[in-house]
């Protein structure tokens, strides 16, 4: 398994609180990109005013810091474009009955 699989394996065990689906099978992660061992993830929150705001980022930011192979995560939360269900995936879908 390559980093960038290892990676989401570890994005993938955080949950949203609200909804019961990983927050990678919802769409939040936008973009990974991996150089060396430094790690760049571009995500979002369902919306701004997220309940879980300050802490969702920090939660995948230290859960990818969990891996021996990763030296630095630099974690950038966006909103443009902003999150919508197009973005989930069609497991999270069905898991969600949509």
């Amino acid at each position: 398994m390559d980093l960038k699989e290892k990676v989401i394996t570890e994005i993938k065990k955080i949950y949203d609180p609200e909804i019961p689906v990983n927050i990678y099978e919802l769409g939040l992660i936008y973009d990974i990109k991996i150089k060396d061992k430094d790690v760049q993830v571009k995500m979002t929150l369902t919306t701004p005013n997220c309940p879980v705001a300050e802490s969702l980022p920090k939660e995948v930011k230290d859960s990818i810091m969990q891996l021996k192979e990763v030296n630095k995560v630099d974690l950038d939360l966006v909103w443009d474009p902003p999150w919508d269900k197009s973005m989930m995936s069609e497991a999270a879908k069905l898991e969600l009955n949509l």
